[in-house]
């Protein structure tokens, strides 16, 4: 089980002319086997949240929390590298790896062995619908689906049973973002995962558990998608 809570979480930042408050005191508890969406205008705090909860940065007040620890008093970088994994609209693939190389790499930090990591990758890859044909490719041959598609299997990789994904589908079509969408939703219903995802896609809210509407950095209402339907 993996468990992420805010408690009075705020966040505040010092901009050339003024303080900019963020997020202001937001309460929220995020379950495993739960997919979650977050939506709101820009500015609303959807992407400082999603900071936070990554371990990016830390509340100025208020706590963030996994397991009951705040996350301020985590080792940062252990928790980034197994606890937590982040999931980007633009893919962050490393341009220079073959898709096997970009998917063990979290492994290697790990130092897991070379086999073991191989053999970890591509049960992952396989999981989300690439073959051994995609192994040896470089991401510019492929397809931005597939390139969505190998970042995921790199986040499952690593171990982290919370997946953050910021506008996952923002650069697919439609056809490739409802591919995506379906891996999200079974990793978090069949296997366990905590999905949260920051969307402006209402048909990815659809299909969320929950859905998290924010507003001038206060979360103004949750509810279940079929409430939103």
């Amino acid at each position: 089980m993996a468990e992420l809570q805010l408690q009075k979480t705020a966040y505040a930042y010092r901009n050339k002319y003024q303080t900019v408050q963020a997020l202001k005191g937001v309460d929220y508890q995020f379950e495993s086997g739960r997919f979650y969406a977050l939506v709101g205008r820009s500015g609303s705090g959807k992407t400082t949240l999603l900071s936070l909860l990554a371990g990016l940065d830390f509340p100025t007040e208020g706590k963030v929390l996994f397991n009951g620890k705040p996350t301020a008093e985590l080792d940062c970088d252990e928790y980034r590298r197994d606890d937590v994994a982040v999931i980007y609209q633009s893919y962050n693939l490393f341009p220079l790896l073959t898709v096997l190389e970009n998917v063990t790499y979290p492994l290697e930090l790990k130092k897991t062995p070379l086999t073991e990591a191989k053999a970890i990758a591509k049960e992952k890859l396989l999981s989300v619908g690439l073959d051994e044909g995609h192994l040896k490719r470089f991401p510019a041959m492929l397809s931005g689906g597939e390139q969505q598609r190998v970042a995921i299997a790199r986040a499952l990789a690593g171990g982290a049973k919370i997946i953050l994904a910021d506008e996952p589908t923002g650069n697919l079509d439609e056809e490739n973002g409802a591919v995506v969408v379906s891996i999200l939703q079974r990793l978090a219903h069949e296997d366990g995962y905590c999905v949260i995802v920051v969307t402006h896609d209402m048909g990815i809210a659809d299909k969320a558990d929950e859905v998290i509407r924010l507003s001038d950095g206060r979360i103004v209402s949750s509810e279940s998608a079929a409430d939103v339907g």
